[in-house]
């Protein structure tokens, strides 16, 4: 596949912006008095409403006309509804293998920031401390196979990249909360919460740099089909396990599925728009 430097850079920068919004996670909680949980749980819920709809519809479809090109109408369709199961598989994988303690699904709010709150007692810090270097590394975990999903579908269409990397950029943000309330807890430094929540999200970019210095080499229409249909697997199992259950944690089961609903319309929209 013929793939210019220009779109190269347009995707990394579209990962970047993704990955770097954990820290707007945590500038978010550290400079306004409460979180609009409301405001949130919709945003999730359209996030989820985008991934799940623009991967069914779009990525899905894409990586089959790839493969049935190559292999025929029969084992094209099979090789990528195989591939989507793989994709589902290996974040799952991902997400067992985290510790329990280091998932970052614990709900925090602004309001809890407060240097009342910080720890004293220097084992309960430590511990606290811990958890919150569990949940960044969770998070970078999780992050490095949704950087790489951004970044390919920024490179096969720019307004997928955009919507994509959006939706990513939603989904980020209570993470960077998760990151930063409990080292901000521990230490009594933002700056040091700050530091560890930007930290986190920069996987997403690394993942967008590693694909491309060793997927692209090999890159072919073949390829390009598998690594789109697993793309379309991931951002199905993440809007699932993770952004759909965290929009109803923040706010109310029915904002969370009007949420969806209208991410799902907005993106139909879109790809009616720009078709």
């Amino acid at each position: 596949m013929d793939i210019s430097i220009n779109n190269i850079l347009f995707a990394f920068g579209i990962t970047l912006f993704a990955g770097i919004s954990t820290g707007i996670g945590s500038l978010l909680a550290f400079y306004t008095k409460q979180t609009n949980k409301k405001f949130l749980s919709a945003a999730l819920g359209f996030s989820a409403g985008v991934m799940i709809y623009v991967s069914l519809i779009e990525i899905f479809v894409k990586a089959r006309a790839s493969l049935e090109a190559v292999y025929g109408s029969t084992k094209g369709y099979w090789m990528t509804t195989i591939a989507f199961f793989a994709g589902i598989a290996i974040i799952a994988l991902i997400d067992k293998f985290i510790p329990e303690g280091g998932n970052p699904h614990e709900i925090h709010d602004a309001s809890e920031l407060d240097e009342s709150n910080i720890i004293d007692d220097e084992k309960e810090a430590s511990a606290l401390l811990r958890m919150g270097l569990f949940s960044a590394l969770a998070i970078a975990i999780h992050n490095f196979p949704e950087g790489l999903a951004t970044f390919i579908g920024a490179i096969e269409d720019p307004t997928l990249g955009i919507s994509i990397g959006i939706a990513i950029a939603i989904h980020n943000i209570p993470e960077g909360i998760a990151v930063s309330v409990p080292i901000y807890y521990a230490t009594g430094d933002k700056k040091k919460a700050l530091l560890y929540s930007f930290l986190s999200g920069l996987s997403e970019p690394l993942g967008a740099i590693i694909g491309y210095f060793i997927l692209f080499r090999f890159m072919n229409e073949a390829m390009f089909g598998i690594i789109f249909a697993i793309v379309a697997g991931i951002m199905v199992y993440i809007s699932l396990d993770e952004l759909l259950p965290t929009a109803e944690k923040y706010g109310e089961h029915h904002i969370a599925i009007y949420g969806l609903i209208a991410g799902m319309a907005v993106m139909a929209l879109s790809l009616l728009i720009f078709a």
